[in-house]
Parts: C-alpha cells; sequence; structure tokens
C-alpha cells in the first residue's frame, strides 16, 4: 500500500483553458437491449461511438485544437505535451510527434506518453502541474504553456459489460503560469494512493478488448477502498462545499457507489458525469468530468481516478470567479443502430483489400506533412497568388516559382465543387473506410489565406450526410485517418461543415 500527497507550490500552473469532444455517433441502451435482450451497462442512456476514420489521436487532436482555441493560443506556445490514453493507435511509438505536428507545437517541445491505465488522464496532468513553468526557445522569449490531452475509446467483447459502456471522447487543458491572467483554474491539493486489487480491469497483450473477472463485489471494493484513500489525503473543509465531483466512471452506476466514501452526494457527482450520454471514457473519464465542471461554473471540484491494479489519483481544483475559458463539443450528434456500431467498430467488414491501392511510401508521405497537417501553402512572389501544395507553377499567373513564400491557411473556406463516392466508386485505399461508413462526400475546397487569397485544395468531406455539403457551402478543417499502409495510419486534414 502506497500514498502520496503533493501540495501545489507557487510555481505550478494554473488551468487557463479547457477543451473537450466527444464523436458525433450515439448509440442507445435500447439498441443494446434489443439486440442482446439486456444491457449490461447500469445507468448510460447512450454512449459516443467513433466513426471510422477516428481514433484517440483524432480525438485529442480535436480537444486540443478546442482548448487552444478558448485560450487564444497556438500550438507554436507549447512547451509541454502530453498525451494520455490507454487505446493509442499504436502500442509502441511516440505518438506525441504527431500530435505536436498536428497542432504545430515546436520539435523541441517535451513530450510525454501516459497510457496503460485508467488513470493515466490524472497522471498526465500532475505530471505536467509538476514539470511547469516552462521556458520557451530563446529565440522566441517568454513562457511556454502546457498543453495535457487525454484521449480514448475503449472496446470490449461485444456481448461483454465493458463494451456494453465503452465510449469515447477527449478532454484537453491548456497550462500556464498566469492562468490567463488570473482567470482560469488551479489544482489546489493533489494526492494519490495504490492497493493491490489485481484482475479488476486489464487489456492482455496483443488484445484490443478489455476484461474484467466479473467478480462484482472484489471490483467495488477496489474501486471505492483506492479512491477512498486517495480522497482522504486531501483537506476539503477548508473552502467550503464541493460543487462538483469528476468520478473515474466504467459504468454509470458505479461512481454513485462511492459518494458516500468520497464525502459527497449523488447531486455532486452527476454534476461532473459524462458517462451518461458518452459511456466509459477510460482515461478520459475524469478529464472530461472536470472540463465539463469547471466550463459550467462549478467553483471547487473534486477529481477521483482509478485505474486497475490498483491506483487512484485525487485533485481538488479551484475556479476564478470569472470563470475559465472554455470550447465544448458533447452534444448529441446522429443516432445509430446496434448493426451500424457494429460496422463503424470493423466487426462487420472483411477489411482492406489486398494490392491495388495508391502506393505511397511513407517518407513519401513524411514530405507532405506541412500541407496534410499545418496547412502549408506558397505565396506566388510575381503575383501574389496562394498555392497548395507550394511547387511548380503558379496556379494563378502560371510563372515558374522555385521558391514560394511559406502562409499558413486559415483552415475556413468554401465549397467550389462536390461529389459523393458510392459503394464501388472508392479507391482501394479507401474501401474500409466506405465498408465502415458507406458513401462518402470529396470537394474542392477554396481555402482562406491568413491576409486574404485563396487556395483550392481537394478533400474528403466529414459530414452525417455526405451530400449535406454543396457548392458555396462554407466549411472548415479538422484531422482524421487518411488510409493505412504497411501498419501505418496516415492522418491529414478532412473537412466538414461549419
Amino acid at each position: 500500500m502506497t500514498d502520496a500527497t503533493r501540495p501545489p507550490t507557487d510555481a505550478d500552473p494554473n488551468i487557463e483553458a479547457v477543451g473537450a469532444y466527444a464523436p458525433r455517433f450515439r448509440v442507445s441502451a435500447e439498441e443494446f437491449q434489443q439486440a442482446w435482450g439486456q444491457f449490461h451497462a447500469a445507468g448510460i442512456n447512450s454512449k459516443a461511438v467513433p466513426d471510422a476514420d477516428e481514433d484517440a489521436l483524432t480525438m485529442a487532436y480535436e480537444a486540443a485544437a478546442r482548448a487552444l482555441d478558448a485560450a487564444d493560443r497556438a500550438g507554436a506556445e507549447v512547451s509541454f505535451l502530453a498525451f494520455a490514453s490507454t487505446t493509442p493507435p499504436l502500442a509502441e511509438e511516440d505518438l506525441t510527434a504527431r500530435l505536436g505536428g498536428m497542432l504545430a507545437v515546436p520539435s523541441g517541445a517535451t513530450r510525454h506518453v501516459f497510457t496503460g491505465s485508467t488513470r493515466a488522464g490524472t497522471r498526465a496532468l500532475d505530471a505536467a502541474l509538476s514539470a511547469g513553468p516552462w521556458e520557451r526557445e530563446e529565440s522566441e522569449g517568454g513562457e511556454g504553456v502546457g498543453l495535457v490531452v487525454a484521449s480514448d475509446c475503449p472496446r470490449g467483447d461485444p456481448d461483454s459489460d465493458e463494451d456494453h459502456a465503452a465510449g469515447a471522447g477527449a478532454a484537453a487543458f491548456v497550462l500556464s503560469a498566469s492562468g490567463g491572467d488570473g482567470d482560469g483554474a488551479a489544482v489546489r491539493q493533489c494526492a494519490e494512493y495504490a492497493e493491490e486489487y489485481s484482475g479488476t480491469r486489464f487489456r492482455r497483450a496483443g488484445s484490443e478488448t478489455v476484461e474484467g473477472l466479473g467478480a462484482t463485489g472484489y471490483e467495488r471494493r477496489a474501486f471505492t477502498e483506492t479512491l477512498a484513500g486517495a480522497v482522504e489525503q486531501l483537506d476539503l473543509g477548508d473552502e467550503g462545499e464541493i460543487d462538483a465531483a469528476a468520478v473515474q466512471a466504467p459504468n454509470g452506476k458505479l461512481p454513485y457507489r462511492a459518494a458516500s466514501t468520497l464525502g459527497v452526494d449523488t447531486e455532486t457527482i452527476r454534476a461532473g458525469a459524462t458517462v451518461h450520454d458518452l459511456g466509459d471514457t477510460a482515461a478520459a473519464s475524469v478529464p472530461l468530468g472536470i472540463a465539463k465542471a469547471l466550463a459550467e461554473g462549478a467553483e471547487r471540484v473534486l477529481a477521483a481516478s482509478f485505474g486497475s491494479g490498483a491506483g487512484a489519483d485525487a485533485l481538488l481544483v479551484g475556479n476564478s470567479d470569472s470563470g475559465i475559458a472554455a470550447e465544448l463539443s458533447l452534444d448529441d450528434g446522429e443516432q445509430v443502430s446496434y448493426a451500424e456500431y457494429l460496422r463503424k467498430r470493423g466487426e462487420l467488414t472483411s477489411g482492406p483489400p489486398e494490392g491495388g491501392g495508391a502506393y505511397v511510401s511513407v517518407p513519401s508521405w513524411k514530405r507532405t506533412l506541412d500541407q496534410r497537417h499545418r496547412l502549408l501553402a506558397g505565396k506566388c512572389p510575381d503575383c501574389g497568388g496562394l498555392n497548395f501544395p507550394p511547387e511548380g507553377a503558379c496556379n494563378a499567373c502560371k510563372s515558374l516559382v522555385e521558391s514560394y513564400d511559406e502562409v499558413k491557411l486559415t483552415g475556413e473556406g468554401r465549397v467550389e465543387a462536390a461529389t459523393v463516392i458510392s459503394q464501388g466508386g472508392a479507391p482501394p485505399e479507401f474501401a474500409e473506410q466506405q465498408a465502415q461508413s458507406g458513401d462518402f462526400g470529396v470537394a474542392v475546397v477554396a481555402l482562406e489565406g491568413p491576409e486574404g487569397g485563396e487556395a483550392s485544395v481537394p478533400a474528403q468531406v466529414v459530414a452525417a450526410d455526405p451530400e449535406d455539403v454543396a457548392i458555396g457551402d462554407t466549411v472548415e478543417t479538422t484531422m482524421r485517418r487518411i488510409y493505412t499502409q504497411e501498419g501505418v495510419t496516415r492522418y491529414g486534414f478532412k473537412i466538414r461543415p461549419t
């Protein structure tokens, strides 16, 4: 048994802004009830379902981009980047390199990946608080900011308790020494506790699905005892009542069973809960609860995360009088049937076809990341026209340009042409995506430059109905999976209606 408390110091950064994201698709408890004759995830009304081109990394980008926007910060200001997930797209690869590239985080920023436990999200937040504040490169000057992102999309065997509860979502926190010049929130106290309770939840090496032993009493005891061990180290009586409690939620019932041992009532837990609408979001569960509670104006938030094994983190977060900058995207989107849910998971598809796709080597793909991830175009030195990609003859004046001036497109624009790719019409590398999601749209979009001008670019469409995007519509870019070859997933921008 271990326990540890880390009191905050004057050097600890504050939470300047929060962002959150959940996939737009939802599958209801009723759909599972009809499919299986019962539903094993008590207290969950619906859960978020990632689209075929979404994973923990793309959801992390969505949440992080929202947090940076809320803080009015750019990725170039980030000096510390932490990514937490129990479902990273690759078991071995430093995914902060990809995430940082998508967000234009400087190459010299400190980076950490946290995984292997559902408390990874709070572990990442505590590590960032311990490490900050951060200095930026001497050439840039001033203090940098920290960016902590927790993103998860667990899954279990189709008839298991774990899969009935498994949802998806991501939360991000921008940390700074100033906390946004007096705004924002601060972690007042934090503690951790560990006790040996093996088998409460685990994922075997090489497996994509989480399991449990079904020993209900043992699992409840591990959950409540470990969380209580961490929370008991906090002094919760000095500053008033707790307004919201963000408690680890493997289902919609277990957090409430811990209410008495945590010293809060059920309404306080409900104020920090996202599980009822998003499902079990694993390492993102407690970060999402913190983000939701702070965005809704809670003044004092108790965060209690649990990781099987078993360990727990407890944090007391205080909001400022003026509140915190927040941009959350957690609302319901499109309801899907249970069959569509299985289809999006890839349970009903045969996988990508063998051969026949357009082969792009990883080194060749690497050379295009400035365009695919950071929307870098070229400005013609002769006529000022914007070109994407920035190579060859200028599209506007037709002159052969040896070196374009670098310009970052805004990510907003309008549709110039659009079509829908139907079943059988997709290139082989997109056949698996189409099998999981159905028809998809493709458009030519005029993306805006920072000082006027436009560059025409082709892109896939992310929309509930691919025919929702028509010529003249305004759109924005987002980051999604493109396709996978040789075991390496290619990520790049797609567009969606604003």
